[in-house]
């Protein structure tokens, strides 16, 4: 299996004024980026690891991962670029640079339970109450569902051929997050009713987006809180980095 890491430059948000480049926020004097590759590299089943971003400020990568591609205009580019590096018909796992405080453990557990699933496209969700134990107090965003109030994960598991096949919906679909009345023509009247209620179930989730892009599609229930805590606001840098520096978080 292979790894993806998406390190493109971020246009705006929070932390724009701290770096254009969450990959390069350093964290007890390391970059971002680093306590990714080294989870990844603690995993025997990873082969190799390619990072996806400016390739000249990921330079200083050169000697710790096997490629670096150049970034393109959006997020489903990025991917799509990072996975033509990737033959087809491989395994890949595609995540944000913006997780220091991933573990070896947490993308094991995630990478064995999709694997069993048999599925073209895996991503991880996580309760709010195991959230909520871990990190009492951190904001993040829900959705309540039948099945309870889940977060989702900043990893997914999928063939590299997979990316080329749903690149184009995968774009419209980010293009119309913001404009709710087209996603509904998208998704369709009755499920975005029946997300508003709160009664969807994981599975009827599945089977829309299964649908939606033309694969097989699962949910995967991770246990661990740090697969979904990434840094996206001055809040979130602040959090990790008194993890990090263990200091823990109470």
């Amino acid at each position: 299996m292979n790894a993806l890491i998406l390190a493109g430059k971020q246009a705006d948000g929070p932390l724009k004024e701290v770096s254009d480049s969450k990959a390069t926020i350093k964290i007890e004097g390391k970059e971002m980026i680093l306590y990714v590759i080294e989870a990844l590299k603690a995993l025997d089943f990873i082969q190799k690891i390619a990072v996806v971003g400016d390739k000249d400020r990921l330079s200083f990568l050169a000697k710790k991962v096997d490629m670096i591609v150049e970034q393109g205009n959006s997020l489903p580019q990025n991917i799509l670029r990072g996975a033509e590096a990737f033959p087809e018909d491989e395994e890949l796992l595609v995540l944000t640079c913006d997780i220091p405080m991933i573990t070896p453990e947490a993308i094991r557990d995630f990478a064995v339970k999709a694997r069993e699933l048999e599925a073209d496209f895996c991503y991880p969700i996580v309760r709010k109450e195991d959230n909520d134990a871990k990190y009492p107090g951190v904001h993040r965003t829900y959705v309540r569902i039948k099945d309870g109030t889940f977060t989702g994960g900043n990893i997914v598991m999928l063939k590299a051929g997979t990316v080329k096949k749903a690149i184009e919906k995968a774009e419209a679909f980010l293009a119309y997050r913001k404009k709710p009345w087209m996603l509904a023509r998208i998704l369709g009247i009755s499920f975005v009713v029946k997300f508003a209620l709160g009664i969807l179930t994981i599975k009827e989730l599945e089977n829309r987006v299964s649908d939606l892009f033309g694969l097989k599609a699962r949910a995967v229930i991770s246990n661990y809180p740090e697969i979904g805590t990434d840094v996206d606001k001055e809040s979130d840098l602040e959090l990790v980095r008194k993890v990090l520096a263990g200091e823990g978080y109470r």
